[in-house]
């Protein structure tokens, strides 16, 4: 078998072309081998295939070169979706909206392109698109955002030693609600059921600050989330940490947190050095974390008929998860740095705008 240059390069670039089928790459190394003078036998055993496969190829490449390797068209119906409906999809979906709606649906999708609603379901499955759900953001305009990032995240990497750092935050005015009936319990076939309605019976705001090293919390209840409360709750810190160590507040920009009570307080106290995070990322504070736990847990299904009984089992609660507290989880092997950029920085807020401004307007919306 004799190969022209040209055949050779096309089919060395099939065998190692990662995009090109397992089949194909298979067909060119055996042709590659066959033109090396080899047997069919000794082309097997290099290949890895039985002696019919080289036989087969090495007659299809002498019948038809080239164009005798690629798959011959299969039998049965053709397809009915086409690249080009497919790709009229994907751009309706990415680049416009329905006339009637605000988001795609795939009822509306399949009326569009003219297919089923499973193959609309299907497309968007394939490339990962989600027209139906919708999330939130909200760019920091911190003018010190990439310090505080730094500030509060090597905290977590590299506490000081000789002190305690503590991710404090209150959970303002959740309230005691009282449901109008009992909780039907679950049965076989059936989840708990509980009445839409409840009664009011007043607010309470915990406080709490999670110690970053190992997990357990420090807990409070107020009835009301003043600059007065706050103090009150940092006197309850400054009597719980030994004597001896310092205590590095990391909270958010929240107004009762730099009351001139406050600062009164902390140069009484020069142990306490506080850590802001920065506007609109209260997302780096570790303690709405737990505010989500015991939200999950024990709120969104409670029935409390005062506002004492639901101080008392938030205390419970607190006090249970200080019996096995889980760690915060910190990967030794990330510095800020590389975070920032995906932090979106206030410097590159107005080029990010710019670029939304552009994709929404191109896009019909």
């Amino acid at each position: 078998m004799t190969l022209s240059d040209g055949e050779r390069d096309q089919l060395e670039r099939w065998a190692r072309c990662r995009r090109s089928s397992q089949a194909l790459a298979l067909r060119c190394r055996i042709v590659l081998a066959c033109a090396e003078g080899l047997s069919n036998k000794e082309v097997a055993e290099r290949v890895g295939v039985s002696l019919p496969t080289v036989g087969k190829w090495r007659g299809r490449f002498l019948e038809s070169r080239l164009d005798g390797l690629p798959d011959e068209p299969r039998p049965g119906r053709p397809a009915t979706i086409t690249d080009r409906m497919i790709e009229d999809l994907l751009a309706a979906t990415l680049e416009e909206t329905p006339r009637d709606a605000t988001h795609w649906s795939r009822r509306l999708m399949a009326e569009r392109i003219g297919i089923s609603r499973s193959s609309a379901g299907r497309i968007w499955r394939a490339f990962n698109l989600k027209p139906h759900p919708e999330d939130g953001f909200k760019p920091s305009n911190d003018p010190l955002f990439a310090d505080r990032v730094h500030d509060v995240v090597r905290l977590h990497l590299d506490p000081p030693e000789s002190a305690v750092v503590l991710c404090v935050d209150e959970k303002s005015r959740i309230q005691a609600l009282g449901r109008s009936r009992p909780a039907l319990p679950m049965m076989p076939g059936m989840p708990e059921r509980r009445t839409h309605d409840y009664v009011r019976h007043g607010t309470t705001s915990p406080f709490a600050a999670m110690n970053v090293a190992d997990g357990t919390v420090i807990g409070a209840t107020h009835r009301r989330h003043r600059a007065a409360e706050f103090v009150s709750f940092l006197g309850k810190i400054d009597a719980e940490v030994p004597d001896g160590l310092d205590v590095h507040v990391v909270c958010d920009n929240y107004g009762t947190h730099k009351t001139p009570s406050v600062n009164a307080w902390l140069k009484r106290h020069p142990r306490f050095h506080m850590h802001f995070t920065p506007t609109y990322s209260s997302w780096l504070n570790q303690v709405g974390r737990l505010f989500e736990e015991i939200t999950r847990r024990m709120l969104q299904r409670s029935d409390h008929r005062s506002v004492q009984a639901l101080e008392r089992d938030v205390r419970e609660w607190v006090r249970a998860w200080n019996e096995n507290p889980p760690a915060v989880q910190v990967d030794q092997d990330r510095r800020p740095d590389p975070l920032l950029p995906r932090l979106i920085p206030p410097v590159h807020h107005r080029h990010l705008d710019h670029r939304i401004q552009q994709r929404t307007s191109n896009a019909g919306h």
